[in-house]
């Protein structure tokens, strides 16, 4: 596991709606993770997605950070903040101009490509 310095974390807004909001966690040398906020009635749900695991102690400050930083500063009450947390790394984004079943579009998912997975089924 990584040790991050979280002192000069810093969230940057990419989406907001009515009822949800979504910030890059930015950290001293690079993104950290997303985090994905959506207010119920009475809870706010965040999906954290981090880059890179963390200490359990830092998690849990990344954690208190987000509440007082993000959803105790959106001014809506709540009767609680539950987080779900997930590490991975991103694979692409895509749209509805772009076709990921596109002969074109190579990706590394699992570091192998659609190619290896051709040539392993020929071999067998």
């Amino acid at each position: 596991m990584a040790t991050v310095s979280l002192d000069n974390l810093r969230f940057d807004r990419r989406l907001r709606t009515a009822s949800s909001e979504g910030y890059y966690i930015i950290a001293d040398k690079g993104r950290l993770g997303m985090a994905d906020l959506h207010f119920a009635p009475t809870t706010v749900h965040c999906t954290l997605i981090l880059e890179q695991e963390l200490e359990r102690a830092q998690l849990a400050r990344l954690i208190d950070q987000i509440d007082e930083d993000l959803v105790l500063s959106a001014d809506i009450p709540r009767e609680n903040f539950m987080v779900t947390v997930y590490t991975g790394r991103e694979v692409g984004m895509f749209s509805d101009d772009f076709h990921a079943d596109d002969d074109q579009v190579e990706l590394d998912i699992g570091g192998k490509s659609d190619e290896d997975d051709l040539d392993d089924e020929i071999e067998e």
